[in-house]
């Protein structure tokens, strides 16, 4: 092996080895050319940069601050724009200069015009403001012009200075340096798309490795400064991100932690075994699970922090479903399910009805003519939108009460979710024991349904209708939901594969639509592997069972991720979301079992419903 390739694959390895960004905050963050901004000083300092730049120079006995000569005529002096206030700041907050009482503050000052001159008034100036200098949580960094390095341990001790990188500095002018900085230009000729070529990384990488050595931060200038660019900074472990767009990444770094998330230990998905994959003959049971606001993006977030696996990655007959309602071009989840629970389109907030208010057949009530029983299962509210578009008909999707009577006349064999939302306040005898759910919907729903608190109160062997209203169903898996789903979806399995004539079961990951309406990746990643695991759980059964059709989709999708970074070895996975609400992005069906190539191509949400009754041989 040759030396260059020797550098390019080292710099790879070390890549992905530090794949995940370390934490980083508005502290690591570097105000370029600052008093260029409409607000110098104030805009960066209240993002919380921890690094401020003002260029200076010399005039007369003004220290003016200006990017060039032509902008002397401003007057804008140092102590106006930055000293003054960044006192009034160390008083306002008792002798620190942020609230934050372990944050500090680095001013970057860049001379322009004679170094020894301008320094020498730079240190009379700032003797006029001993609790600036006398501040241990304030450093006053000299950049630009610099006296020879020899020089720089005779100046005051508040003085620092901010190294050139490629160069080298003797041990009494390195206890100087408070930071080591250099034009990213000498290094890479990156433009900040796609990744840094591995020879420019390596290069990069040593410098950096070099300075944290010598334990002193490190900055480049002239680098790209958008997203992507700050990402593969991050990876770096570049000390201060070089902006001049402040705004832009004090949002991007606030973020991180609801933009990043890395799994703990992965889970091994099932392997199907294909036999009855695609065979051309009915199916006795459908199972399908709606992965409320999940669309490829959230799937790959959840493949991606579970180390490049999930089992709905093994499911080989795939197409894409078109998820506009009636009456808009982004659906929301009630015309979104309505789609597959009764083959038409009908408009937003709109439950089990078409676009008039008329209810329409829905499929428990087809196939209940087959005596297929139905469950449905949800980590979310029994009575929102997704569930109850397979049992409900009301035109306002919010109105849980008249959601909830209307399940007294559908027939649903097993319903199981929280009721976090639309149960509250009225504590209910059932068999003795008190459960949380109201008064109102004992007295609607019994005798027809049994309603118990927790999964181990359903026991099978019996006719029974079960509602199972469970607290720890409604909570996320950031909050400690832990194996719900995939016992409440093997308990309706295990009380509907008794029914010969065969079932349906929709079963919805609800909140990987929270994670997504929240922006907060961590949320998203963590219910899209908790939902997989319970396709594992389906995919499983449909091996053993061999008569069983497994779908997997989505009613539409929310956020509009974007996913900008991973690292399948670690686990992490970065992006960025466009909105807080659903957008109108086609999501995937993938199928598994006899019939699935049924659900191969582009198509209507409404041609679910109509292949799911193919799939049945009606």
């Amino acid at each position: 092996m040759n030396s260059g390739s020797l550098i390019v694959l080292l710099a790879l390895m070390t890549f992905s080895l530090q794949a995940q960004p370390v934490a980083y905050t508005c502290s690591n963050a570097h105000s370029h050319n600052d008093y260029e901004q409409k607000v110098p000083f104030r805009l960066a300092y209240n993002e919380g940069f921890g690094s401020i730049e003002a260029d200076i120079f010399l005039r007369q006995d003004s220290l003016v601050v200006a990017h060039s000569e032509k902008e002397l005529a401003l007057q804008r002096t140092l102590e106006t724009y930055y000293l003054d206030p960044l006192l009034a700041c160390v008083r306002q907050h008792g002798g620190r200069p942020f609230q934050n009482a372990t944050a500090g503050l680095q001013v970057l000052i860049d001379i322009k015009t004679d170094s020894i001159r301008t320094l020498a008034r730079l240190i009379e100036v700032l003797r006029k403001y001993p609790e600036l200098t006398g501040n241990p949580a304030i450093k006053f960094v000299i950049t630009g012009n610099r006296p020879a390095s020899f020089l720089w341990p005779s100046y005051p001790s508040w003085i620092w200075f901010d190294g050139v990188l490629s160069e080298q500095y003797g041990k009494e002018a390195l206890d100087k340096v408070v930071m080591l900085s250099d034009d990213f230009k000498s290094y890479s000729e990156w433009n900040g798309k796609g990744i840094i070529p591995a020879k420019e990384w390596a290069r990069l990488q040593e410098a950096v490795k070099k300075a944290h050595q010598e334990k002193k931060t490190v900055r480049f200038w002239d680098a790209p400064d958008f997203i992507n660019a700050w990402y593969q900074f991050m990876h770096l472990q570049v000390d201060y991100i070089n902006t001049d767009h402040i705004a832009a990444l004090s949002d991007f770094l606030r973020r991180l932690p609801k933009t990043s998330y890395t799994g703990g230990g992965a889970y091994q998905p099932y392997q199907p075994t294909y036999k009855t994959d695609g065979v051309d003959k009915p199916v006795k049971n459908v199972i399908l699970l709606i992965g409320d606001g999940t669309g490829l993006a959230q799937l790959y977030a959840g493949y991606t922090a579970n180390k490049a696996a999930l089992n709905i990655f093994t499911m080989r007959n795939i197409g894409l479903s078109k998820t506009s309602s009636y009456d808009s071009y982004v659906t929301d989840s009630a015309p979104g399910s309505t789609a597959f629970s009764s083959g038409e389109k009908t408009n937003n907030r709109f439950v089990g009805v078409d676009h008039t208010g008329k209810a329409l057949p829905l499929l428990p009530v087809i196939l209940e003519k087959r005596k297929i029983r139905t469950g449905l299962v949800t980590c979310g509210d029994i009575a929102d939108a997704t569930p109850a578009d397979f049992y409900a008909h009301q035109s306002e999707r919010g109105n849980a009460t008249a959601v909830l009577r209307d399940l007294k006349n559908a027939p649903i064999s097993v319903l199981m979710g929280s009721g976090d939302e639309s149960l509250n306040n009225v504590a209910i005898l059932n068999e003795g024991k008190k459960a949380a759910v109201t008064d109102s919907l004992l007295r609607v729903l019994q005798p027809e349904y049994t309603i118990v608190p927790a999964i181990d109160s359903v026991r099978a062997g019996t006719d029974k209708k079960w509602i199972v209203v469970e607290a720890r169903a409604g909570k996320s898996m950031l909050d400690g939901r832990g194996d719900w789903l995939q016992k409440a979806f093997n308990k309706t399995l295990d009380l509907l594969s008794r029914n010969k004539p065969g079932f349906f079961i929709m079963t919805e990951g609800a909140q990987v639509d929270y994670g997504g309406h929240a922006n907060d990746l961590p949320y998203v990643a963590m219910e899209v592997m908790d939902f997989d695991k319970t396709v594992g759980e389906a995919l499983r059964f449909a091996d053993r069972d061999g008569g069983t059709l497994v779908i997997v989709t989505a009613d539409h999708e929310t956020g509009g991720l974007t996913l900008m970074d991973g690292d399948y070895r670690r686990g992490y996975v970065g992006g960025q979301f466009s909105t807080n609400d659903h957008t109108a992005i086609p999501v995937p069906v993938f199928a598994y079992g006899p019939r699935s190539g049924l659900f191969r191509g582009v198509y209507e949400n409404t041609a679910v419903f109509t292949r799911i009754l193919q799939a049945f041989g009606l």
